[in-house]
């Protein structure tokens, strides 16, 4: 099974490169969709240099810190509500208000209150990436096995090593979920907020390629945005296993009874 896994992923790339070949030059050339063959070269004209160090990595350091300050905020402020009944009950209604606030609403809000900066775009990250780490721990620290519970408070544990070593480990795993989501979300605001009032970026250069119909290059931008998802992606993936390393060996021996 695994071969066949491993043999997929090897296949895949392959497979997708000859049929978009395919479908680029079926009717001729097309101005809208370059072949690979030029989007590759555009892909290392346009960001091998210097767009790499004005619009990549500027790019990347905001996602890092949007996305790293929502995980850290969503669980602490999970663990506090998820612990308390009470908190549950006041902030459930004030929490799915602002979560259905779509965050691009918010960018001319926060244009206001934190200015046309970095901290703008950092901010909106954070406001739209947060809900699902926060609401996930929140599920997850209500979720926890009363036993559990039962058994902590019999032998004396409490404070933060019941934090420690009860509530974090058995939350985790929907953690996880929350964090994954999380990811996929504040690449999509990194860029949203990109296009707005800013003179870099992954997004600002894609605006700027669209309306000046440099399309290949526009093209290029959008494999960036895409080879970054994958990178994450496998990031978090190798995170994860060492993470829940003990609940993915729990349920391979669940599957195994």
């Amino acid at each position: 099974m695994k071969t066949l896994k491993s043999l997929l992923y090897i296949l895949a790339l392959p497979v997708l490169l000859i049929l978009w070949w395919i479908l680029a030059t079926a009717g001729g050339a097309s101005f809208f969709v370059p072949t690979p063959a030029d989007l590759v070269k555009t892909f290392i004209d346009t960001w091998i240099g210097e767009r790499m160090f004005t619009d990549v990595l500027p790019s990347i350091r905001r996602l890092l810190i949007g996305v790293v300050g929502a995980i850290i905020l969503g669980v602490l402020l999970g663990l506090l509500v998820g612990l308390n009944r009470t908190a549950r009950a006041i902030t459930e209604p004030v929490f799915e208000f602002f979560r259905a606030l779509p965050p691009p609403v918010l960018i001319p809000v926060l244009m206001l209150l934190v200015g046309i900066n970095d901290g703008m775009k950092v901010a909106v990250i954070i406001s739209g990436a947060i809900w699902p780490v926060l609401l996930n721990t929140i599920e997850g620290v209500r979720a926890i096995d009363p036993v559990q519970n039962e058994t902590s408070r019999s032998y004396g544990i409490s404070g933060f090593a019941r934090i420690r070593y009860q509530i974090l480990p058995s939350a985790m795993p929907t953690i996880m979920a929350g964090i994954r989501q999380c990811l996929s979300i504040g690449l999509i605001l990194m860029v949203i907020s990109e296009m707005f009032a800013s003179s870099s970026g992954l997004g600002f250069a894609i605006v700027q390629f669209q309306r000046s119909f440099a399309v290949p290059e526009m093209w290029s931008g959008i494999v960036v945005l895409g080879l970054l998802g994958v990178i994450m992606s496998f990031i978090f993936q190798w995170i994860e296993r060492r993470v829940l390393r003990w609940y993915n060996g729990l349920k391979e021996v669940e599957n195994a009874v």
